[in-house]
């Protein structure tokens, strides 16, 4: 249908802003279209020239637009009701002159259809009517489809310039009583450029990504800094509250395809938009994006039929526990629950899913750590420390599901901000979290050393020992055979103290380092490599074991050219180690391992030098 052709059709519909609210009667709950399907026009009628209206309440998710109706002056028409807090309310909500409702999105549409809360009126915003006179919702679907739904008066900003999307997004002309034309800009999220900490979330959060994974991501720098970390993937899928920027600019890569979804194969699942001009100009009749109500998209039962599912949310703070607050900031409300709870716990459940927590490890320039000792006085939990699996900061991830506080604890210390370390670790004594005597070094953890290596048909992540890493050693030392053990330990060893593996663990990353190599799957580490460096001649003391299951398969030999990767880059002279004359299997692994290793045998053990500076002969 033209624009002549659908105004011509819809000349008794057709009235302007100002008419149209005339129609909404005193004491109605009125919900305004989410994001930048805001309907501006007539949101400013309200203001301008709904004098009539007294104790209506306005309800809506979080929108791009102006918010006039929360003015202290205007208290005695409009009472606004947040579903989820944005800058535009914040004042209001903070200062009373607003409510907030904690409620999981992927509630909501089913609080409306039962009346429980009722939408009189809903103010939205479509695209022109098609031949058949079907308007599309566009770039907000999530609960604006429950609200037309049910709504008794529905007065729609006809936008020659909003995207008609497919999907559930189809509403007949019908259905709406006012028709306001408008030809406008849509309003736009204007992503914010990334720095160096957000860069470097987005690259610890992409370990975590597979190929064939299915996304979820919000709004914001982290989840932008994510998107960009994954140019190197193949065939990822999305289910999303959301759909941004970044995800467009991955399709358009071909890094999201779809191909492998479980569900809806091919489809780039949302319940709104929200970005540049580009990005609805991009959504406008493709066939591969498929707007959902947020029942459908947000439902943990629906989510978790994605194989691979990938849930990145954000926080404003994380205990030691495990708690995460998202919703309040300084005792004060600051956004909303929304999806996050509901992507946890659909990804959790999902085959090979996870679920992501991702935050600075500071705020307020520095001078606060976001992993605290406790949530602060008025500080809301969102996500539970029973939900939370994986807490991710630009110092690294904590894997805390099927984690004990005291591991929880120091997973989180671990990639808290070097400064606030020993404050938190003297904390989680006070508590008893953690044992009395654990320590923590302010050293960076080396991220940089993580490596994924394929043994043989298995990729195995090789990367530095952490001190959350002590629960998972002494597993591995526990496993070994005994003749494993008394080649590693020239002896029998039957007992690995909480001191011995406090002090293997303990590490600076410069003269003492430890490599572990971890099944992603199962956290398991079956190998573990270590050097002390001795300052006095620069050579560094080398070790190894590897868990029965895993010898001869070539692992020690990658962790042998992991550590002559990191020993030549640190400039160290060379290696030496004590190998037992019957360690075969070890004594084999520094005879391929290209180094110029000279050996001499005293007292049933060789005693194996090597100098970087001497190329084998």
């Amino acid at each position: 249908m033209s624009e002549a052709g659908w105004k011509a059709r819809c000349k008794g519909k057709i009235v302007s802003a100002e008419q149209a609210v005339r129609a909404i009667q005193p004491g109605r709950r009125i919900l305004i279209g989410s994001g930048a399907a805001e309907p501006v026009s007539l949101v400013q009628a309200l203001v301008d020239h709904g004098t009539h209206l007294a104790d209506n309440e306005i309800v809506h998710l979080l929108t791009l637009g102006p918010a006039p109706y929360v003015r202290e002056d205007l208290q005695h028409r409009f009472r606004h009701a947040a579903f989820f807090i944005g800058p535009n309310v914040r004042d209001a909500v903070v200062g009373g002159r607003a409510d907030y409702l904690p409620v999981f999105l992927s509630e909501i549409p089913e609080l409306i259809r039962s009346r429980r809360i009722r939408i009189d009126v809903a103010l939205i915003q479509v695209s022109p009517p098609d031949r058949h006179g079907y308007v599309s919702l566009g770039v907000s679907v999530d609960v604006v489809r429950a609200a037309v739904d049910t709504a008794a008066l529905i007065l729609a900003e006809v936008n020659e310039q909003m995207p008609r999307t497919l999907g559930d997004s189809f509403l007949h002309v019908s259905r709406i009583d006012h028709l306001i034309a408008v030809d406008v800009p849509l309003l736009e999220r204007r992503a914010e450029p990334s720095d160096a900490v957000a860069a470097e979330i987005g690259r610890q959060v992409a370990r975590l990504v597979p190929d064939g994974a299915t996304l979820q991501t919000g709004i914001g720098q982290i989840p932008d800094a994510v998107l960009a970390a994954l140019v190197d993937r193949h065939d990822l899928g999305v289910h999303t509250e959301m759909l941004s920027d970044g995800v467009m600019a991955l399709a358009e890569a071909g890094v999201i395809t779809g191909r492998r979804k479980t569900l809806s194969p091919g489809k780039l699942v949302t319940s709104f938009v929200m970005g540049s001009r580009a990005l609805y100009e991009w959504v406008h009749d493709h066939p591969a994006i498929e707007m959902r109500p947020s029942e459908y998209t947000n439902d943990p039962g629906v989510i978790r039929q994605n194989d691979l599912m990938i849930s990145i949310n954000s926080a404003l703070a994380v205990d030691l526990t495990g708690q995460v607050a998202s919703d309040t900031l300084g005792g004060r409300f600051y956004s909303g629950i929304g999806g996050q709870v509901d992507f946890i716990r659909g990804a959790a459940r999902s085959r090979g899913g996870k679920a992501v927590i991702a935050l600075r490890s500071t705020a307020q320039k520095g001078q606060v750590s976001r992993i605290c000792p406790a949530l602060e006085d008025g500080a809301g939990v969102v996500t539970s420390r029973g939900d939370v699996r994986y807490v991710v900061t630009e110092y690294g991830i904590a894997d805390l599901w099927g984690r004990s506080v005291r591991e929880r604890a120091m997973a989180l210390i671990a990639v808290a901000h070097p400064d606030f370390r020993v404050e938190l670790l003297n904390a989680a004594k006070q508590r008893h979290y953690v044992f009395p005597d654990q320590t923590i070094r302010r050293a960076d953890y080396p991220l940089r050393e993580i490596r994924v290596e394929r043994v043989g048909d298995v990729e195995v992540e090789i990367r530095p020992l952490a001190i959350a890493d002590e629960p998972g050693l002494k597993d591995l030392l526990y496993r070994l055979s005994d003749e494993t053990a008394y080649r590693r330990y020239f002896g029998i060893r039957r007992t690995h103290s909480h001191e011995e593996l406090l002090k293997l663990t303990d590490l600076d990353y410069e003269h003492n380092m430890g490599l572990v190599a971890v099944l992603p799957d199962t956290r398991e580490l079956v190998a573990y490599a270590e050097y002390e460096l001795d300052p006095a001649t620069g050579l560094a003391d080398l070790s190894f074991v590897v868990r029965d299951d895993w010898q001869r398969r070539g692992l020690g030999s990658v962790l042998m050219r992991r550590m002559s990767e990191i020993g030549r880059a640190r400039g160290f002279v060379g290696f030496q180690a004590d190998v037992m004359a019957g360690n075969t299997p070890m004594l084999r692994i520094f005879e391929k391992s290209g180094l110029n290793f000279q050996g001499k045998l005293e007292s049933g053990a060789y005693h194996l030098e090597c100098r970087f500076s001497q190329p084998r002969g």
